[in-house]
Protein backbone atom coordinates (compact mmCIF):
# COMPACT_ATOMS: atom_id res chain seq x y z
CA UNK A 1 0.00 0.00 0.00
CA UNK A 2 1.46 3.48 -1.05
CA UNK A 3 0.31 6.37 0.80
CA UNK A 4 -0.65 9.42 -1.47
CA UNK A 5 -2.22 11.30 1.09
CA UNK A 6 -2.15 12.19 4.80
CA UNK A 7 -5.91 11.19 5.13
CA UNK A 8 -4.91 7.98 3.90
CA UNK A 9 -2.45 7.60 6.85
CA UNK A 10 -5.19 5.98 9.19
CA UNK A 11 -6.16 3.37 7.44
CA UNK A 12 -2.53 2.06 7.93
CA UNK A 13 -1.98 -0.69 10.62
CA UNK A 14 0.18 0.40 13.72
CA UNK A 15 3.36 -0.48 12.46
CA UNK A 16 3.22 0.93 8.75
CA UNK A 17 2.00 4.38 10.63
CA UNK A 18 5.01 4.27 12.94
CA UNK A 19 7.38 3.80 10.31
CA UNK A 20 6.31 5.88 8.29
CA UNK A 21 6.03 8.88 10.69
CA UNK A 22 9.72 8.23 10.87
CA UNK A 23 10.01 8.43 7.08
CA UNK A 24 7.96 11.61 7.18
CA UNK A 25 9.84 13.23 9.57
CA UNK A 26 13.38 12.47 8.46
CA UNK A 27 12.83 12.83 4.89
CA UNK A 28 11.08 16.97 5.66
CA UNK A 29 11.94 19.56 3.44
CA UNK A 30 13.41 20.94 7.03
CA UNK A 31 16.02 18.03 7.47
CA UNK A 32 17.58 19.71 4.14
CA UNK A 33 18.44 16.51 2.60
CA UNK A 34 20.08 15.48 5.66
CA UNK A 35 23.56 16.25 4.22
CA UNK A 36 26.66 16.34 6.39
CA UNK A 37 27.34 19.60 7.67
CA UNK A 38 23.74 20.59 7.74
CA UNK A 39 21.34 21.55 10.29
CA UNK A 40 18.90 18.69 9.14
CA UNK A 41 21.15 15.98 9.61
CA UNK A 42 21.80 17.28 13.33
CA UNK A 43 17.90 17.58 13.98
CA UNK A 44 17.90 13.89 12.65
CA UNK A 45 20.88 12.67 14.67
CA UNK A 46 18.95 14.06 17.51
CA UNK A 47 15.07 12.57 16.51
CA UNK A 48 17.22 8.97 16.28
CA UNK A 49 18.70 9.14 19.55
CA UNK A 50 15.25 9.93 21.33
CA UNK A 51 13.33 7.74 19.15
CA UNK A 52 16.52 4.51 20.78
CA UNK A 53 15.73 6.17 23.87
CA UNK A 54 12.31 5.61 24.00
CA UNK A 55 12.61 1.80 22.63
CA UNK A 56 14.73 1.53 25.73
CA UNK A 57 18.10 1.43 24.32
CA UNK A 58 21.16 2.35 26.07
CA UNK A 59 23.65 4.70 24.99
CA UNK A 60 26.62 3.76 23.83
CA UNK A 61 28.67 6.89 23.29
CA UNK A 62 31.09 8.58 25.63
CA UNK A 63 29.41 10.39 28.50
CA UNK A 64 26.09 8.67 28.46
CA UNK A 65 25.50 9.93 25.30
CA UNK A 66 23.80 7.73 22.09
CA UNK A 67 26.33 9.55 19.68
CA UNK A 68 29.67 8.61 18.06
CA UNK A 69 31.62 11.67 16.68
CA UNK A 70 33.69 11.92 13.92
CA UNK A 71 35.62 14.65 11.63
CA UNK A 72 35.50 14.08 7.96
CA UNK A 73 39.03 13.88 6.48
CA UNK A 74 40.71 15.24 4.01
CA UNK A 75 41.61 12.36 2.01
CA UNK A 76 37.67 10.97 2.02
CA UNK A 77 36.84 9.52 -1.08
CA UNK A 78 34.23 12.59 -1.14
CA UNK A 79 36.79 15.89 -0.38
CA UNK A 80 37.85 16.18 -3.10
CA UNK A 81 34.22 16.94 -4.78
CA UNK A 82 32.97 18.22 -1.66
CA UNK A 83 33.90 21.43 0.62
CA UNK A 84 32.89 18.60 3.51
CA UNK A 85 36.68 17.65 4.76
CA UNK A 86 37.00 18.24 8.00
CA UNK A 87 33.28 18.55 8.96
CA UNK A 88 31.60 17.07 11.96
CA UNK A 89 29.20 14.66 12.27
CA UNK A 90 27.98 11.51 14.10
CA UNK A 91 26.89 8.02 14.00
CA UNK A 92 23.71 7.30 16.76
CA UNK A 93 24.63 4.50 18.70
CA UNK A 94 21.87 2.33 20.83
CA UNK A 95 22.50 -0.85 22.63
CA UNK A 96 20.14 -3.99 23.78
CA UNK A 97 22.14 -5.70 26.38
CA UNK A 98 22.86 -9.58 25.88
CA UNK A 99 21.23 -11.24 29.00
CA UNK A 100 23.70 -14.72 28.88
CA UNK A 101 26.96 -14.52 30.50
CA UNK A 102 28.92 -16.66 27.67
CA UNK A 103 27.58 -14.99 24.97
CA UNK A 104 26.95 -10.95 25.84
CA UNK A 105 30.15 -10.23 24.78
CA UNK A 106 29.65 -11.23 21.21
CA UNK A 107 27.33 -8.42 19.27
CA UNK A 108 25.14 -8.45 16.71
CA UNK A 109 24.57 -5.32 14.82
CA UNK A 110 21.35 -3.48 13.16
CA UNK A 111 22.24 -0.59 11.10
CA UNK A 112 21.33 1.59 8.40
CA UNK A 113 22.56 4.74 7.16
CA UNK A 114 21.20 8.42 8.05
CA UNK A 115 22.64 10.75 5.97
CA UNK A 116 21.49 11.68 2.00
CA UNK A 117 22.66 14.13 -0.57
CA UNK A 118 21.31 17.14 1.06
CA UNK A 119 20.65 19.91 -1.97
CA UNK A 120 22.06 17.87 -4.53
CA UNK A 121 25.33 18.15 -6.71
CA UNK A 122 27.53 15.68 -5.99
CA UNK A 123 26.36 12.25 -6.42
CA UNK A 124 23.17 13.52 -7.59
CA UNK A 125 21.79 11.29 -10.59
CA UNK A 126 19.12 14.06 -11.69
CA UNK A 127 20.84 16.76 -14.33
CA UNK A 128 20.55 20.27 -13.02
CA UNK A 129 19.32 19.37 -9.41
CA UNK A 130 21.71 21.32 -7.58
CA UNK A 131 19.74 23.60 -5.16
CA UNK A 132 17.09 21.06 -4.70
CA UNK A 133 16.52 19.37 -1.80
CA UNK A 134 16.90 15.76 -1.62
CA UNK A 135 14.84 14.32 0.70
CA UNK A 136 15.82 10.46 0.42
CA UNK A 137 12.97 9.20 1.62
CA UNK A 138 14.01 5.68 0.79
CA UNK A 139 17.84 6.26 0.84
CA UNK A 140 17.60 5.68 3.32
CA UNK A 141 15.42 7.26 5.66
CA UNK A 142 13.42 3.91 5.46
CA UNK A 143 16.52 2.10 6.45
CA UNK A 144 16.54 4.27 9.49
CA UNK A 145 12.77 4.00 10.35
CA UNK A 146 13.11 -0.54 9.71
CA UNK A 147 16.31 0.39 12.71
CA UNK A 148 14.58 1.99 14.94
CA UNK A 149 11.13 0.07 14.72
CA UNK A 150 13.09 -3.12 15.17
CA UNK A 151 14.42 -1.65 18.74
CA UNK A 152 10.82 -1.01 19.37
CA UNK A 153 9.82 -4.49 18.48
CA UNK A 154 12.63 -6.18 20.64
CA UNK A 155 11.84 -3.86 23.78
CA UNK A 156 12.14 -5.26 27.09
CA UNK A 157 13.08 -8.72 25.43
CA UNK A 158 16.47 -10.60 26.54
CA UNK A 159 18.50 -11.68 23.60
CA UNK A 160 21.64 -13.95 24.48
CA UNK A 161 23.86 -11.42 22.59
CA UNK A 162 24.54 -7.94 22.76
CA UNK A 163 22.08 -6.17 20.22
CA UNK A 164 23.85 -2.70 19.27
CA UNK A 165 21.74 -0.26 16.73
CA UNK A 166 23.52 1.89 14.94
CA UNK A 167 22.77 5.04 12.79
CA UNK A 168 25.59 5.63 10.15
CA UNK A 169 26.31 9.31 8.92
CA UNK A 170 28.56 10.00 5.74
CA UNK A 171 27.49 6.81 3.86
CA UNK A 172 27.18 8.78 0.78
CA UNK A 173 30.46 10.39 1.25
CA UNK A 174 31.98 6.96 1.14
CA UNK A 175 30.63 4.84 4.45
CA UNK A 176 32.76 6.91 6.59
CA UNK A 177 30.51 6.36 9.62
CA UNK A 178 30.60 2.56 9.43
CA UNK A 179 34.55 2.59 8.96
CA UNK A 180 34.79 5.07 11.92
CA UNK A 181 32.69 2.95 13.89
CA UNK A 182 35.01 -0.69 12.60
CA UNK A 183 37.98 1.25 14.08
CA UNK A 184 36.50 2.32 16.83
CA UNK A 185 33.52 -0.31 17.66
CA UNK A 186 32.47 1.04 21.15
CA UNK A 187 31.98 -2.88 21.83
CA UNK A 188 35.56 -3.90 21.66
CA UNK A 189 37.45 -5.30 19.61
CA UNK A 190 35.86 -5.86 16.40
CA UNK A 191 35.65 -9.63 16.25
CA UNK A 192 33.16 -9.12 19.00
CA UNK A 193 30.81 -8.40 15.79
CA UNK A 194 28.72 -11.48 15.36
CA UNK A 195 26.79 -10.03 12.48
CA UNK A 196 26.54 -6.94 11.13
CA UNK A 197 22.75 -6.40 9.21
CA UNK A 198 22.38 -3.46 7.14
CA UNK A 199 18.93 -1.76 5.44
CA UNK A 200 19.87 0.48 2.58
CA UNK A 201 16.53 1.70 0.79
CA UNK A 202 13.92 -0.79 2.25
CA UNK A 203 11.21 1.25 1.72
CA UNK A 204 10.32 0.33 -2.23
CA UNK A 205 8.69 -3.19 -1.25
CA UNK A 206 7.24 -4.28 -5.07
CA UNK A 207 5.84 -7.72 -5.56
CA UNK A 208 6.67 -9.17 -2.66
CA UNK A 209 10.55 -8.86 -3.92
CA UNK A 210 13.08 -8.72 -1.04
CA UNK A 211 16.87 -8.61 -1.64
CA UNK A 212 19.26 -10.18 1.11
CA UNK A 213 23.06 -9.30 -0.51
CA UNK A 214 26.02 -10.78 1.36
CA UNK A 215 24.41 -14.03 2.04
CA UNK A 216 27.32 -15.93 1.34
CA UNK A 217 29.54 -14.45 3.58
CA UNK A 218 28.96 -16.90 6.39
CA UNK A 219 27.95 -20.54 5.28
CA UNK A 220 24.46 -20.30 7.71
CA UNK A 221 23.23 -17.15 6.24
CA UNK A 222 20.68 -19.24 3.17
CA UNK A 223 19.45 -21.71 5.31
CA UNK A 224 18.59 -19.14 7.94
CA UNK A 225 16.58 -16.71 5.86
CA UNK A 226 14.73 -19.56 4.22
CA UNK A 227 13.65 -20.75 7.47
CA UNK A 228 12.37 -17.59 8.36
CA UNK A 229 11.31 -17.01 5.21
CA UNK A 230 8.61 -19.21 5.76
CA UNK A 231 6.97 -17.74 9.10
CA UNK A 232 3.72 -15.95 9.07
CA UNK A 233 4.02 -12.41 7.49
CA UNK A 234 6.96 -13.52 6.05
CA UNK A 235 6.39 -15.33 2.33
CA UNK A 236 8.70 -12.80 0.54
CA UNK A 237 10.28 -13.42 -2.96
CA UNK A 238 13.41 -13.38 -1.16
CA UNK A 239 16.34 -13.46 -3.43
CA UNK A 240 19.70 -14.48 -1.28
CA UNK A 241 23.29 -13.93 -3.05
CA UNK A 242 26.21 -12.23 -3.26
CA UNK A 243 29.48 -11.75 -0.88
CA UNK A 244 29.87 -8.78 1.74
CA UNK A 245 31.24 -5.95 -0.76
CA UNK A 246 28.83 -3.16 -2.50
CA UNK A 247 27.87 0.17 -2.62
CA UNK A 248 26.92 0.36 1.22
CA UNK A 249 27.99 0.17 5.18
CA UNK A 250 28.19 -3.54 5.00
CA UNK A 251 31.36 -3.05 2.75
CA UNK A 252 32.85 -1.91 5.84
CA UNK A 253 32.23 -4.81 8.20
CA UNK A 254 32.88 -7.21 5.50
CA UNK A 255 35.90 -5.99 5.42
CA UNK A 256 37.25 -6.61 8.84
CA UNK A 257 35.73 -10.04 8.32
CA UNK A 258 32.64 -10.20 9.88
CA UNK A 259 29.54 -11.95 8.26
CA UNK A 260 27.05 -8.92 6.95
CA UNK A 261 24.02 -8.94 4.94
CA UNK A 262 21.85 -6.43 3.20
CA UNK A 263 18.09 -6.20 2.77
CA UNK A 264 16.71 -4.08 0.02
CA UNK A 265 13.98 -3.55 -1.93
CA UNK A 266 16.17 -2.69 -5.07
CA UNK A 267 16.51 0.33 -7.37
CA UNK A 268 13.93 2.61 -8.90
CA UNK A 269 13.50 5.45 -10.78
CA UNK A 270 14.11 8.56 -7.39
CA UNK A 271 17.37 6.58 -6.42
CA UNK A 272 19.69 9.97 -5.99
CA UNK A 273 17.26 12.00 -7.60
CA UNK A 274 15.18 15.07 -5.71
CA UNK A 275 11.52 12.79 -6.09
CA UNK A 276 12.45 10.36 -4.18
CA UNK A 277 9.65 11.53 -1.37
CA UNK A 278 7.92 10.26 1.52
CA UNK A 279 4.53 9.44 -0.61
CA UNK A 280 6.25 7.44 -2.48
CA UNK A 281 6.86 4.79 0.44
CA UNK A 282 5.13 1.59 0.64
CA UNK A 283 4.95 1.69 4.36
CA UNK A 284 2.74 -1.68 4.34
CA UNK A 285 5.73 -3.34 2.73
CA UNK A 286 8.51 -1.59 4.94
CA UNK A 287 6.73 -2.72 8.23
CA UNK A 288 7.21 -6.23 7.06
CA UNK A 289 10.74 -5.82 5.91
CA UNK A 290 11.41 -4.12 9.38
CA UNK A 291 9.34 -6.90 11.08
CA UNK A 292 11.31 -10.11 9.65
CA UNK A 293 14.71 -8.52 9.75
CA UNK A 294 14.16 -8.52 13.82
CA UNK A 295 13.46 -12.06 13.28
CA UNK A 296 16.93 -12.70 11.77
CA UNK A 297 18.25 -10.29 14.23
CA UNK A 298 16.70 -12.27 17.33
CA UNK A 299 17.71 -15.58 16.15
CA UNK A 300 21.62 -14.60 15.17
CA UNK A 301 21.38 -13.13 19.05
CA UNK A 302 20.69 -16.24 20.29
CA UNK A 303 22.08 -19.18 17.92
CA UNK A 304 24.12 -20.89 20.07
CA UNK A 305 27.23 -21.60 17.69
CA UNK A 306 29.77 -19.34 15.68
CA UNK A 307 28.74 -18.10 12.38
CA UNK A 308 31.38 -19.61 9.43
CA UNK A 309 32.41 -16.42 7.80
CA UNK A 310 33.26 -17.11 3.90
CA UNK A 311 35.42 -14.08 2.74
CA UNK A 312 35.80 -12.73 -1.02
CA UNK A 313 38.47 -11.14 -2.79
CA UNK A 314 37.34 -6.87 -2.74
CA UNK A 315 36.35 -5.99 -6.38
CA UNK A 316 38.79 -4.13 -8.65
CA UNK A 317 38.43 -0.48 -8.68
CA UNK A 318 37.52 1.36 -11.10
CA UNK A 319 39.69 4.03 -12.57
CA UNK A 320 38.53 7.70 -12.77
CA UNK A 321 36.09 9.34 -10.36
CA UNK A 322 32.01 9.92 -10.55
CA UNK A 323 29.68 7.36 -12.64
CA UNK A 324 30.33 8.92 -15.98
CA UNK A 325 28.11 10.28 -18.94
CA UNK A 326 24.42 9.34 -18.37
CA UNK A 327 22.00 7.03 -19.49
CA UNK A 328 19.31 6.77 -17.13
CA UNK A 329 19.39 3.03 -16.39
CA UNK A 330 17.53 1.42 -12.99
CA UNK A 331 19.32 -1.79 -13.05
CA UNK A 332 18.07 -4.81 -11.25
CA UNK A 333 20.13 -5.85 -8.35
CA UNK A 334 19.64 -9.25 -8.53
CA UNK A 335 21.96 -9.59 -11.55
CA UNK A 336 22.40 -11.53 -14.70
CA UNK A 337 25.01 -13.68 -16.13
CA UNK A 338 26.79 -12.16 -18.95
CA UNK A 339 25.44 -8.58 -18.23
CA UNK A 340 23.67 -5.89 -16.77
CA UNK A 341 19.95 -7.39 -16.23
CA UNK A 342 17.24 -4.11 -16.49
CA UNK A 343 14.50 -3.46 -14.41
CA UNK A 344 13.58 -0.28 -15.88
CA UNK A 345 14.52 2.93 -17.41
CA UNK A 346 13.88 6.38 -16.40
CA UNK A 347 11.32 9.04 -17.90
CA UNK A 348 13.00 11.04 -20.52
CA UNK A 349 16.19 9.66 -20.01
CA UNK A 350 19.00 8.82 -23.12
CA UNK A 351 18.13 5.20 -22.39
CA UNK A 352 14.70 5.38 -22.71
CA UNK A 353 14.76 7.02 -25.72
CA UNK A 354 17.05 4.91 -27.31
CA UNK A 355 14.42 2.09 -26.74
CA UNK A 356 16.08 0.19 -23.74
CA UNK A 357 13.36 -1.24 -21.43
CA UNK A 358 12.99 -3.06 -18.33
CA UNK A 359 13.62 -7.15 -18.67
CA UNK A 360 16.68 -5.89 -21.36
CA UNK A 361 20.29 -7.37 -20.82
CA UNK A 362 22.81 -4.63 -21.80
CA UNK A 363 25.93 -6.40 -22.99
CA UNK A 364 27.58 -4.24 -24.55
CA UNK A 365 28.35 -0.23 -24.95
CA UNK A 366 30.77 1.11 -27.94
CA UNK A 367 33.43 -1.37 -28.03
CA UNK A 368 33.51 -2.14 -24.34
CA UNK A 369 31.80 -6.14 -23.66
CA UNK A 370 29.97 -5.58 -20.39
CA UNK A 371 29.78 -8.27 -17.88
CA UNK A 372 28.78 -6.46 -14.77
CA UNK A 373 27.99 -3.36 -13.10
CA UNK A 374 31.38 -2.07 -12.82
CA UNK A 375 31.87 -2.83 -16.67
CA UNK A 376 29.37 -0.69 -17.20
CA UNK A 377 30.37 2.03 -15.21
CA UNK A 378 33.81 2.34 -16.28
CA UNK A 379 32.32 2.20 -20.27
CA UNK A 380 29.61 5.75 -19.20
CA UNK A 381 33.21 7.42 -17.75
CA UNK A 382 35.03 7.16 -20.82
CA UNK A 383 32.17 8.95 -22.50
CA UNK A 384 31.14 12.21 -21.99
CA UNK A 385 27.36 13.92 -22.61
CA UNK A 386 26.73 14.51 -26.13
CA UNK A 387 28.19 11.31 -27.07
CA UNK A 388 26.60 8.31 -29.88
CA UNK A 389 27.14 4.88 -28.64
CA UNK A 390 25.79 1.86 -29.44
CA UNK A 391 24.30 -0.31 -27.02
CA UNK A 392 24.38 -4.01 -27.21
CA UNK A 393 21.21 -5.96 -25.64
CA UNK A 394 20.28 -9.23 -24.93
CA UNK A 395 16.28 -8.92 -25.52
CA UNK A 396 14.98 -12.76 -24.96
CA UNK A 397 16.15 -14.70 -27.44
CA UNK A 398 17.59 -11.90 -29.62
CA UNK A 399 20.36 -9.58 -29.73
CA UNK A 400 19.79 -5.88 -31.12
CA UNK A 401 21.90 -2.91 -31.06
CA UNK A 402 20.51 0.30 -30.21
CA UNK A 403 21.50 3.83 -30.61
CA UNK A 404 21.93 5.93 -27.47
CA UNK A 405 23.16 9.88 -26.81
CA UNK A 406 24.76 10.17 -23.74
CA UNK A 407 23.60 12.93 -21.11
CA UNK A 408 24.72 14.68 -18.52
CA UNK A 409 24.80 14.08 -14.60
CA UNK A 410 23.82 16.62 -11.96
CA UNK A 411 27.52 18.15 -11.04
Amino acid sequence: MFVASLAAQDTLPPPARRVLADVRYLADDAREGRGVGTHGIEDAARYIADAFKKAGLAPAGADNSFFQPFTVAPDAPAAMHTQLAGAETRNVVGVLKGSSAALRGEVVIVGAHYDHLGLGGFGALDPDSTGKVHNGADDNASGVAGVIEIARLLRGRKPARTIVFIAFSGEELGDLGSAYFVKHPLVEPVDSIYAFLNMDMIGRLRNDRLLALGALSAAEFTGLLDSLNQQPGAKFDLRASGDGWGPSDQASFFAAKRPVLQFFTDLHEDYHRSTDDWQKINAVGLARVAAFVSQVAWTLSNRPAPLTFVDAAPPQMSSGGGYGAYLGTIPDMTGSPGGVLLSGVRTGSPAEQAGLKGGDIITAIGSKTIANLMDMTDALRSHQAGDTVTIGVKRGDQTVQLTAVLGKRGS
